[in-house]
């Protein structure tokens, strides 16, 4: 994957990718707990659909923005649908792009034909379920693109993690009025953050079970409750030391600690 310089011409959106890749991908110190957090989202995610089906397999990479997800699975070996609402980005990610196969397939995919898009072994959805109303109606959505033996893998903030303040989706009588602010970027943009019981339940109710769950991300890892300075004195030894252990712990324990959420789906 190339690392590209800034080009003043590109539009704002591609400007504001650009600035996240430096930020996430490449790792400005500036920001050592988001870059934190990042990396290990990027690499649990790449691990869980690596364990859902082996190259060539075909995946969607679901509103993939600068497309790092989509760059590093072609560079493995898989073939790689690249999608997002922001058509400008293709070209980005086209310039970053060194080995593999993608295919880029820009607008709405749940407004395409069928038969366009066609059917994946693993579709990669990650931080989006919680910029939606719907996350049942998402859920559904997206296993009427798997292969009867396809994955879905997502990724989100975990709804259990001690600070979260946004509502339960269950809790809510009715998330239509959320519609008219769906599918914006960014944490601004969050609508309701998932429980790992919500999970469950939802993946039920769109004919998908839990195959495996991941909560990472405890609040040293991701520079939250100030601890951010800590990140660049300690060793990542002890960093990684520390998100281990908390990974690790039971349950009722792990839930509350972690801020974030992994999860491969496949049909019931």
């Amino acid at each position: 994957m190339k690392h590209v310089a800034l080009d003043p011409a590109w539009p704002l959106s591609v400007k504001e990718s650009h600035g996240y890749d430096e930020l996430e991908f490449w790792g400005d110190r500036a920001s050592p707990g988001y870059t934190n957090a990042y990396r290990n989202r990027f690499q649990i995610a790449i691990d869980l659909v690596t364990a859902s089906a082996r190259p060539p397999a075909r995946v969607l990479d679901l509103a993939a923005a600068q497309g790092n997800f989509t760059l590093k699975l072609a560079e493995l070996g898989y073939q790689v649908v690249w999608n997002d609402l922001r058509s400008e980005l293709a070209d980005y990610v086209r310039l970053k792009h060194e080995l593999g196969n993608v295919t880029y397939q820009p607008g709405n995919i749940f407004e395409l034909p069928s038969d366009q898009v066609g059917k994946f072994d693993v579709v990669l959805a990650t931080e989006i379920i919680e910029h939606v109303a719907h996350p049942d109606q998402f859920l559904a959505k997206l296993a009427t693109f798997l292969v009867d033996d396809g994955s879905i893998v997502l990724t989100t903030p975990c709804g259990n993690y001690v600070r979260n303040k946004l509502p339960r989706f269950s809790d809510c009588p009715d998330p239509s009025v959320y519609e008219s602010v769906q599918f914006k970027p960014n944490a601004d943009g969050h609508i309701f953050l998932l429980h790992v019981d919500e999970m469950t339940t939802l993946a039920a109710r769109a004919g998908l079970k839990v195959e495996s769950l991941v909560l990472f991300n405890n609040s040293l890892t991701s520079g939250h409750v100030k601890t951010g300075p800590l990140l660049r004195i300690l060793p990542q030894g002890v960093v990684k030391l520390v998100e281990s252990m908390t990974r690790s712990l039971p349950s009722f324990a792990r839930k509350p600690l972690n801020a974030q959420m992994a999860v491969r789906l496949t049909k019931a």
